[in-house]
């Protein structure tokens, strides 16, 4: 018995009979109508349909593509954990918070009693008080950074949020000692566009917050938040609800900032009040100084007879 030849992957001697229209000739009703086929979105694959794939049916696919790529991407860069580092996208360096002071003052030698100015540059004095913990969350960052086996360790990196602000801080920090440092950005209505020093390669984009929390905690080590708004608050406040109801296993929330965030949060108050117990309080702490949160977030793996 001879043996053929392998049949080539492609092509084949004889077209099939799909491999071209079906002939006018044979037809002259089907004017059209071959094209009118072609050209409607019901033919379209469902991976190329980009109207479907943004519809609410696709919503439970998009949902898993959120949570699979960034997975796929981690994996794939040997991120095993991270510490995650939130704060405000106003808190800007003392430089940027120090020419909005002059520039405002200026505004205000030609109208001196204008009080959209005046509450202005009040706001402004108080950001560029808090421009020190610019320099801090880039201070800590560069100590993860240079932890471990050094930066090319990607065991422990410094993930944020991918903005501006004290996230821009903490990957510049990481970048600044040429540490791998990762920023998850969101889709918005109004563009966002990423900090420049979030490493290309982990600078992800989420379509849906609940997927962008998920990955924020799900190789956490520790949770460093530095005064920031809504957007801080809620990431506190979630991952101690998580830790509350040890729906996660309990990591070190370190809160830089103390007089910011006891003004911030009254967890006294809600102890008082008997919405929260008085072991809630015990689930964070505070820190000043970037020496401050790297020696604790140590010293807490240390009483539980882990390393960091």
């Amino acid at each position: 018995m001879s043996i053929p030849k392998p049949a080539h992957p492609l092509k084949r001697k004889e077209a099939l009979p799909w491999q071209k229209p079906k002939p006018l000739s044979e037809d002259p009703t089907i004017a059209n109508k071959l094209e009118a086929i072609l050209d409607s979105s019901c033919h379209v694959p469902a991976i190329e349909d980009i109207d479907f794939l943004k519809g609410p049916n696709a919503r439970g696919i998009r949902l898993q593509l959120d949570y699979l790529k960034p997975q796929v991407i981690f994996n794939k860069h040997g991120i095993e954990h991270t510490i995650v580092v939130f704060g405000s996208t106003r808190i800007v360096e003392p430089i940027s918070a120090q020419n909005k002071i002059d520039s405002l003052s200026k505004k205000l030698e030609q109208k001196p009693q204008d009080k959209r100015l005046l509450k202005k540059l009040a706001i402004a004095k108080r950001i560029l008080i808090k421009s020190q913990y610019y320099q801090v969350a880039r201070e800590f960052a560069g100590i993860v950074g240079i932890s471990g086996n050094g930066p090319e360790d990607s065991r422990l990196v410094v993930m944020t949020g991918g903005g501006p602000g004290i996230m821009e801080a903490a990957n510049r920090g990481a970048a600044e000692v040429q540490a791998e440092t990762i920023g998850l950005n969101i889709t918005l209505p109004n563009e966002q566009f990423p900090n420049p020093y979030v490493t290309p390669e982990l600078c992800v984009q989420f379509h849906y917050f609940a997927l962008r929390k998920l990955h924020f905690v799900l190789r956490a080590r520790a949770l460093v938040a530095f005064p920031g708004g809504y957007g801080t608050l809620d990431e506190v406040f979630e991952t101690l609800t998580l830790i509350q109801t040890r729906k996660i296993a309990p990591m070190p929330v370190v809160l830089v900032g103390q007089s910011f965030w006891e003004k911030a949060m009254n967890i006294d108050f809600l102890i008082d009040e008997g919405v929260i117990d008085a072991e809630d309080r015990d689930l964070f702490w505070y820190a000043e100084t970037a020496e401050d949160i790297w020696l604790s977030i140590n010293k807490w793996y240390a009483d539980k007879g882990e390393i960091l």
